[in-house]
């Protein structure tokens, strides 16, 4: 007997990643017939979904394992929306047991192109290219390439390349897309060149199509990212073509070293160890030697030296590089010299210490670690040096020496954490009396509209799950509604009263903050604030809210 075949996609998977809200708004989407499946593949859908306006919508894996994305604002905004959830229960319908891989429009269009005569098929692309410029130049350098001599491509590409990466003055937000797709048709041309015979010609403008998309960075509104992606491209174009041409490895080097230790936006991040091969034992030679010169040149920064100068803009990526080469040479001593050349804050203490015990060198972590700290002391103490010294002297037996470090931590800047570790390290007897410390303190500090010095007490109670105690200290000092909010729900049985004040309270803000994103917060409160109450006060809360707040459409409907 056959066996029952399993769907594509996980509905409960998809329920967890949309919501419920959204998978039930997806479900009415399908069932309304507004999904038309373009193309089934084996780990791809391709669909259009009618909503607002026609959506594309793209559904990659299988199973639990579903990603993909979605042209609708709301994908953009929260992630997995209802059109991706309409698509995958289309495509569920449609079957999985191979028969619907090769369903949808595109394969039907497919189909019917194959049927068509050559002459036929190139008129009427010819006739389309007429029409659409990004079409009509894609083909006319595609022709370019396949028919022209080296001289007239270089000089056409450069073209293209120049054209394609021209601003014009500020691209607005709306328009980059377009820009960039145009920047990535020209790419795309070089690519095409870029592991032939035209190697040497697709390195070159690979590095003129670089320089030129950094130089429009400046003219473009990528809060998208489309220039890092296209930087990405045009890099990868420029490896492939030097893998194919194989330059001369001595010059190769130093135009490399300069693109990665001047490169404003990093696109020859980590260059040495990626072009490694195609430098060769010459090429990778004067990279070192480029290196090393430049980062002996830098003098050491510590932190009780007077007037330090401030490392050079490329400091790190000769960091980088010379730390690659150590690591080359399996050169541990020189490795963990290169970190200590800049000490000038506990941070760089901290990574440096971090990198002795990543090396099994415990006693040199700790070394560093305490000077670290005995360096910056009468600062301001980097706590997360602190809490990595407590826990090298914690492992080390030395729990009185980790205590005492952590205590002048907190004394000058106390935290969550620190507070955790003194509990760690000194039990119960240092928990009290780190909650005295915090009681004494909020004598000498005055809360305003913004600050909330009694925070911090409330915090540590709550997590020492003293709801008694934190309740009390917000009566007696205040606090912010975000440590309300905490303790709220971590205490809302023991204490459903304060519990209820506070929700109401939130419900009241983000009512007022107005937008799809507060009310769903708010009616999420209102569903907790259920359970703390009888259905009757709880039912008279919602209808009198429903009341007052009868303008806020979108809020009324999550009420009902």
């Amino acid at each position: 007997m056959k066996s029952e075949t399993r769907p594509r996609f996980d509905t409960e998977a998809l329920r967890d990643l949309a919501g419920d809200k959204s998978y039930a708004r997806g479900e009415k989407y399908f069932r309304d017939g507004q999904v038309r499946i373009l193309a089934i593949e084996k780990n791809r859908v391709l669909a259009q979904v009618a909503g607002t306006e026609d959506y594309r919508t793209e559904l990659t894996g299988r199973g639990k394992g579903i990603g993909g994305e979605c042209s609708c604002p709301a994908f953009e905004d929260r992630g997995f929306c209802k059109h991706m959830v309409a698509v995958a229960l289309a495509a569920n319908a449609a079957g999985d047991d191979g028969a619907a891989e090769g369903l949808g429009a595109i394969a039907v269009i497919r189909g019917h192109l194959k049927g068509m005569g050559i002459d036929a098929l190139v008129a009427m692309i010819v006739d389309l290219a007429e029409r659409d410029p990004v079409l009509f130049d894609k083909l006319d350098t595609a022709a370019a390439v396949a028919g022209a001599d080296d001289k007239t491509l270089e000089a056409r590409l450069r073209k293209v390349i120049d054209s394609a990466t021209r601003t014009g003055g500020f691209i607005e937000y709306r328009n980059v897309p377009s820009w960039a797709a145009g920047v990535d048709t020209a790419l795309e041309a070089l690519a095409g060149i870029a592991s032939g015979p035209r190697a040497r010609l697709a390195l070159l403008l690979a590095e003129r199509a670089i320089d030129r998309i950094e130089r429009a960075i400046e003219d473009v509104d990528d809060s998208d990212g489309h220039c890092s992606a296209l930087l990405e491209s045009a890099r990868d174009i420029h490896f492939t073509a030097a893998k194919a041409s194989r330059p001369e490895p001595v010059q190769f080097a130093r135009d490399l070293f300069q693109r990665e230790t001047t490169g404003e936006y990093a696109a020859f991040e980590c260059a040495v160890a990626d072009y490694a091969g195609v430098l060769g034992k010459k090429g990778l030679a004067e990279y070192r030697r480029l290196a090393k010169e430049a980062w002996d040149k830098i003098p050491p920064r510590h932190g009780n030296a007077r007037n330090k100068q401030d490392p050079p803009p490329n400091y790190h990526q000769l960091k980088s590089i010379v730390d690659f080469f150590a690591e080359r040479d399996g050169d541990t001593e020189a490795r963990i010299a290169l970190r200590a050349k800049d000490l000038a804050s506990p941070w760089s203490y901290h990574e440096l210490a971090d990198f002795c015990l990543s090396q099994g060198r415990e006693s040199d972590a700790l070394r560093w670690a305490e000077e670290g700290l005995w360096i910056f002391e009468d600062g301001r103490l980097d706590e997360r040096l602190v809490i990595f010294t407590a826990g090298l002297l914690s492992k080390a037996g030395r729990k009185p020496d980790a205590e005492a470090h952590v205590w002048r931590a907190f004394e000058k800047a106390p935290s969550l954490e620190l507070h955790a570790w003194l509990g760690k390290l000194g039990g119960p007897a240092a928990r009290e009396r780190s909650l005295t410390f915090l009681e004494a303190r909020l004598a000498r500090e005055k809360p305003s509209s913004w600050y909330h010095p009694a925070d911090l007490l409330i915090n540590v109670l709550t997590q020492e799950k003293k709801f008694d105690a934190a309740w009390a200290a917000v009566g007696k000092h205040g606090a912010s509604m975000g440590a309300k909010e905490a303790l709220a729900r971590k205490s809302e049985k023991a204490h459903p009263r304060e519990a209820l004040e506070t929700y109401t309270a939130r419900v009241e803000e983000l009512a007022a903050l107005g937008g799809n994103s507060a009310y769903e917060q708010a009616a999420e409160f209102i569903k907790r604030m259920a359970a703390l109450r009888s259905a009757e006060q709880q039912s008279a809360y919602v209808k009198l809210l429903k009341a007052r707040m009868m303008r806020k459409r979108n809020f009324i409907k999550l009420l009902e």
